[in-house]
């Protein structure tokens, strides 16, 4: 499991971020530019069930490209849906995204944990583009070296200390303790681990409202990672200007909630522009995987975030990309009563929620 427990593993207490008991499960916060999703899990003795879990609409520009423009309103986003939820537990975990979070695999001499982190710590600015100083480090060893090499391959992450500690304040101002601070994309791949066949070779893709995240896992090991400016609501704008809708009206036709005939031929266009886009992106990312693991080919692609569900985006990507494409189901192998949550509502919401879920199983690896 990458990075399961980001900027905690190796120096928590940079963040002042408290350890959170094995025994713990702590709220899992997708704080995301359309929306915040929160999910509740406990441990049962087959896993996993679903205690609560549920999202709420944040104002256009509360939040970009990882940034937190408007604290007071995403706060009291937060403390209402947890109040609804009737969320008592104050431990959560959250992630972050976007300009401000670098992630590199680099190759090293093989090394103890002791020296390892000597030499990140020296080395770092080499790797990464920020000042060491206004950044929070961390790093994991893949174990994948060999002795005939004597090199290993070890994942460094690095963000940028303002934006975090935005995030730490708004949480704390909330009367929450955060535990840990996540990556989307190793969020997005520990919801997969614990739902999916490991070992195998996947494209996981995030498509949410304004970036996609992309995480090529081989062999259960990540080895291409990267943000993309771009998201589902280029295509809800799209529709709103062209038709004069407002944003409800045009998010419905693009989630294929609402059907409009008229309309159809005009809506496939836009589709068709914004999704192919999308698709160039992933394409890009499967081939540089494909230049460096031939050997090594891609299984399938899991989708999912809010833009997951634009209508005929599975299989238009299966299509252009020749292989098996679907949706995630953060819930394939958790346990939930029908008598609280809807399942159908749970199958709707599912692609969305696979980030939360995947912080929400953060702890169990502390």
């Amino acid at each position: 499991m990458l990075l399961g427990y980001l900027f905690i593993s190796s120096n928590p207490s940079a963040m002042n971020l408290p350890f959170v008991s094995q025994n713990e499960l702590v709220v899992g916060l997708d704080i995301g530019s359309h929306a915040v999703k929160v999910c509740q899990l406990k441990r049962t003795s087959n896993g996993y069930a679903i205690v609560t879990l549920g999202s709420t609409v944040l104002p256009e520009g509360a939040v970009e490209d990882g940034t937190l423009n408007d604290p007071e309103v995403v706060s009291k986003a937060i403390s209402d849906l947890l109040q609804n939820l009737k969320i008592k537990n104050k431990k959560v975990g959250f992630s972050i995204s976007g300009y401000s979070v670098i992630v590199k695999k680099v190759n090293l001499a093989i090394m103890d944990d002791a020296h390892l982190e000597e030499h990140i710590m020296a080395e770092a600015e080499q790797y990464i583009p920020f000042d060491i100083e206004d950044v929070y480090l961390d790093f994991q060893d893949l174990k994948t070296g060999v002795k005939e090499t004597d090199r290993t391959d070890v994942m460094l992450v690095a963000a940028k200390k303002e934006i975090v500690d935005d995030y730490l304040d708004m949480i704390r101002s909330l009367k929450l303790t955060p535990v840990i601070v996540d990556v989307d994309g190793f969020a997005l791949e520990n919801s997969y681990e614990y739902n999916y066949t490991k070992n195998e070779n996947v494209a996981l893709v995030d498509i949410g409202a304004s970036k996609m995240s992309i995480n090529i896992l081989s062999r259960g090991i990540s080895v291409v990672a990267r943000d993309i400016i771009v998201g589902s609501r280029q295509l809800t704008e799209q529709i709103q200007n062209v038709f004069d809708l407002d944003f409800e009206e045009a998010e419905a036709l693009k989630l294929g909630a609402t059907q409009d005939e008229e309309k159809r031929g005009e809506i496939e266009d836009i589709f068709a522009t914004t999704c192919t886009q999308w698709i160039l992106e992933i394409k890009k990312a499967i081939d540089l995987y494909h230049a460096n693991h031939a050997d090594h080919p891609l299984q399938r692609v899991i989708l999912s975030g809010g833009g997951a569900k634009v209508s005929g985006l599975v299989d238009f990507l299966a299509q252009e990309t020749d292989l098996q494409v679907e949706l995630f189901n953060p819930f394939l192998n958790m346990a939930s009563n029908d008598k609280k949550i809807d399942p159908e509502y749970l199958k709707n919401i599912g692609p969305e929620m696979a980030i939360a879920t995947g912080i929400a199983l953060r702890s169990s690896v502390i």
